[in-house]
């Protein structure tokens, strides 16, 4: 029987795999926000330095912020379906294991 990621969610190891989840795709989304930002040339006369890669960090982790918190890009619901999908089938693979000897 599969679940949906939402459904999953009201049981304990299901809401723990769906926080787990969308800490990665948080992870994710700075990174992608990150390599964006890297990718602006800096060459005006006040582009460049050490201010303004502090910056551009605290730029794009606070834009991967605000898309996880505007929910995600469907990365966690997808993590999370595969990862209650599998663990289902390892449940299963085990009761009907532990039934034939």
């Amino acid at each position: 029987m599969l679940q949906s990621a939402t459904s999953a969610t009201s049981k304990p190891y299901g809401a723990a795999l769906m926080k787990q989840a969308r800490d990665l795709e948080g992870v994710f989304l700075n990174t992608l926000t990150s390599q964006m930002f890297s990718s602006i040339k800096t060459d005006g006369t006040f582009g460049g330095g050490f201010g303004e890669q502090t910056w551009r960090s605290m730029q794009s982790e606070q834009m991967a912020d605000s898309i996880a918190k505007s929910g995600g890009i469907g990365l966690a619901d997808q993590i999370t379906r595969s990862l209650l999908d599998v663990q289902e089938a390892a449940q299963a693979q085990n009761t009907d294991g532990a039934a034939t000897p």
